[in-house]
């Protein structure tokens, strides 16, 4: 098993507004790339626990929310560890776009 990928978004919505925001943000995200489907998409609280697929492989993690910040954990199956790096720059442009728009 590989180690998480640990990716930390700061804001300034505060955890409600970001929490609001991140609900729809999963399922928009997968839909804009066409490779991704989520699997499973739940929230406990503050945290969403998420299962991706992509290529056929399975990545699960969590996100979570915080006052000032979200952070989001993902452990990629082997098979798309070459694709970290793209990965985690994804995830953080997607999520500055989410928690930094007016809306």
């Amino acid at each position: 098993m590989s180690a998480p990928l640990v990716v930390s978004i700061p804001h300034r919505l505060g955890r409600e507004e970001a929490c609001r925001r991140l609900k729809t943000g999963l399922t928009k995200a997968a839909t804009s790339v066409p490779v991704l489907k989520v699997d499973e998409e739940r929230w406990e609280g503050d945290r969403m626990i998420f299962r991706v697929r992509a290529m056929g492989q399975v990545a699960s993690g969590h996100v979570d929310v915080a006052e000032d910040h979200v952070t989001v954990e993902v452990t990629l199956p082997w098979l798309l560890q070459r694709f970290a790096e793209v990965a985690q720059a994804a995830i953080k442009s997607r999520g500055n776009l989410l928690l930094t728009k007016k809306g």
